[in-house]
């Protein structure tokens, strides 16, 4: 399957695909967290056939279930044991944040969580992938953090207090 994603400016982003089976989806998603998804006609892929909107809490349980958190088919259950407590969390500092402007390494955040920070896409939508210890978080950054759901709760409490 390949996914082309663009930027619209003062909306979002859209992300396109086809499937496997031919099918064409078009999903927006709206800056203020709404999320659009559109079904197109297989003999004429211009032609929208269906549209549903969702809020941004409606979007994350719809993944949720067709990512198979609520369902789990009976192939995938021995592939998933493994990773059964592994979780992928976003979290978005805030300007007031009290890790704005420190390191990575300064908050000791392996050390003192055990999670592995993937990416951190700032506010220009720059990307960082697989920061290190010196790189200095800013404000309205998004963290992409992958850990064990422990893990995952030392490491919003580093994110409070601003260190371990």
């Amino acid at each position: 399957m390949n996914i082309r994603e663009s930027e619209l400016p003062a909306i979002g982003r859209k992300f396109q695909m086809v499937t496997d089976s031919g099918d064409k989806l078009v999903i927006i998603v709206h800056d203020d967290g709404r999320r659009e998804m559109y079904h197109f006609d297989h003999d004429d892929p211009d032609d929208s056939i269906s549209m549903v909107t969702l809020t941004d809490e409606e979007a994350r349980q719809l993944a949720g279930i067709i990512g198979g958190m609520a369902y789990k088919p009976k192939a995938l259950e021995t592939i998933e044991m493994a990773f059964d407590e592994l979780v992928i969390e976003w979290y978005k500092l805030e300007p007031g944040s009290k890790c704005v402007g420190k390191t990575i390494g300064e908050l000791n955040v392996r050390k003192n969580s055990g999670v592995t920070i993937l990416a951190v896409v700032c506010k220009n939508q720059t990307k960082q992938l697989n920061p290190g210890p010196d790189y200095v978080l800013t404000a309205e950054a998004t963290i992409v953090v992958m850990g064990e759901r422990r893990q995952q709760k030392a490491f919003r409490e580093i994110l409070a207090k601003g260190g371990g």
